[in-house]
């Protein structure tokens, strides 16, 4: 997408993103203004494209204010690979220092699986009709002849539609379009076939003893190597026409598609577009001015994230690829360390920080009411699935956001995830009810006293321990 004439501007993204995120603008316009930056630079001069390094963002705030899904959302407007990593993960014990160019590889994989899924979009038509024919292969085998005409010119007549045809393979192929027909129709698609499908022959290869030199990356390649090397294998398997039609199109649109060229495209398209969200990054800040210990570990983490954030080569699977040109967003709390805690280098890699707001009562009630991903939406269409219309009174959201606000206040504030634990609690009692004492056809008003009445307990107890997510 970002080699489209058309693609969106900042104020056009920050419009995206309002849709499924409240408030937080700084954050948005910051990120809008780094996408951007990603399509002017490769519409810039060729000799320039090389020097243009990406503005890495570091977004500063508390769990559930929009951090991750702000980085979700951009990249979905990009069309472009994704992948989050929480950098706690490489201080396990155990995994200090190993493997942190495992995140790349992981956007390698993502933007394969991107690519490949446009390749076959675009082979769909092609492979519709040969998996048109393979279904009608297994219904109405076609007879196997010389190739030459059997039917005497003078024994066909010009109306003859339905006259009887004269030989098998005439009564074979009249017989195989009427059902060609049906196929299209979608009048077959409950009987059952029986399909040839491709048996997965890729053998398991662990190592014992530690990595022995070889890496991630070479272990899959050999894998991906033994697996070309063994015969395919095929087996059968009766299914219905509907579920034959969905495996087959699946493998007859792999067929289509030059891996090679996937390939080379997915790592244009994550070097140029990729985004990586590297989340709890202060967890890996060295907090107290003792060295030693654990800090030893978050410091040694940083020194290994620096090089990939930097701009380096990463070997993978399906090539080498350059990160000098990804988008790195970071994103962390910063409660007990402060950005500044990190090393200076690995600042200096995340020039943009934006610290994102605590989300207030009126921020909760546009979260419950606005978003198109909203949660009142969410409860209304899993309702609507047992005919059940479920209905929110302006004033329960309002309460619904009050109560949200005052329990984060008291015990910990945990942003929008909170309204998870409120509207449960509101609804879950709704939720058993349907369909057995609440039957179809029903329809639930939730007002401001039902509110109350539900989640009283919730306010007055002290020790919420329990409604912690």
């Amino acid at each position: 997408m970002l080699d489209s004439a058309t693609f969106p501007t900042p104020a056009q993204i920050v419009a995206e993103l309002d849709k499924y995120i409240i408030g937080q603008h700084d954050a948005k316009r910051n990120v809008a203004i780094a996408l951007r930056n990603r399509w002017r630079r490769l519409h810039a001069p060729l000799d320039m494209q090389r020097e243009i390094v990406p503005n890495n963002i570091l977004m500063i705030g508390a769990t559930g204010v929009g951090k991750t899904e702000i980085a979700r959302r951009l990249a979905a407007i990009a069309d472009a690979p994704f992948t989050k990593v929480e950098a706690s993960k490489f201080t396990e014990v155990g995994y200090v220092g190993r493997d942190v160019e495992s995140m790349v590889r992981d956007l390698a994989e993502q933007a394969v699986n991107l690519v490949k899924q446009r390749r076959k979009e675009a082979v769909k038509a092609q492979a519709a009709q040969l998996v048109e024919d393979a279904i009608l292969d297994a219904l109405i085998p076609p007879i196997q002849g010389t190739g030459s005409s059997v039917v005497k010119p003078a024994s066909v007549g010009f109306g003859g539609a339905e006259e009887m045809p004269q030989s098998d393979t005439e009564l074979n192929e009249r017989t195989r379009e009427r059902f060609r027909q049906k196929l299209r129709d979608g009048e077959l698609e409950s009987r059952h076939i029986d399909i040839k499908v491709q048996q997965s022959n890729t053998p398991g290869i662990g190592l014992m003893g530690g990595q022995a030199g070889i890496d991630e990356a070479s272990l899959a390649g050999l894998q991906d190597m033994l697996g070309s090397m063994m015969p395919k294998k095929t087996r059968k398997r009766k299914v219905t026409i509907a579920e034959a039609r969905r495996i087959l199109l699946d493998e007859e649109a792999a067929k289509l598609i030059d891996m090679d060229e996937v390939k080379d495209e997915a790592l244009r398209l994550a070097e140029n577009a990729g985004i990586i969200f590297i989340d709890e990054i202060d967890k890996v800040a060295s907090s107290s001015v003792h060295k030693g210990g654990p800090d030893v570990s978050r410091e040694g983490v940083q020194r290994d994230l620096l090089p990939i954030v930097e701009g380096s080569a990463v070997s993978t699977k399906y090539g080498i690829l350059h990160t000098d040109h990804i988008l790195f967003i970071a994103a962390g709390a910063f409660h007990v360390s402060k950005p500044s805690d990190l090393i200076p280098e690995l600042q200096g890699r995340f020039p943009i920080r934006v610290e994102l707001q605590s989300l207030t009562k009126d921020d909760f009630y546009r979260i419950l009411k606005d978003p198109k991903n909203a949660l009142t939406k969410q409860y209304e269409a899993l309702l609507q699935a047992e005919e059940v219309e479920l209905l929110f009174d302006d004033a329960a959201l309002e309460r619904l956001a009050e109560i949200a606000f005052e329990v984060n206040a008291e015990v910990e504030n945990i942003g929008a995830r909170r309204l998870h634990t409120v509207m449960s609690r509101l609804l879950n009692d709704i939720l058993f009810d349907v369909p057995d004492k609440i039957g179809a056809h029903a329809r639930i008003q939730i007002t401001a006293a039902l509110v109350d009445e539900r989640l009283q307990g919730m306010v007055k107890n002290r020790d919420l321990s329990q409604y912690i997510l």
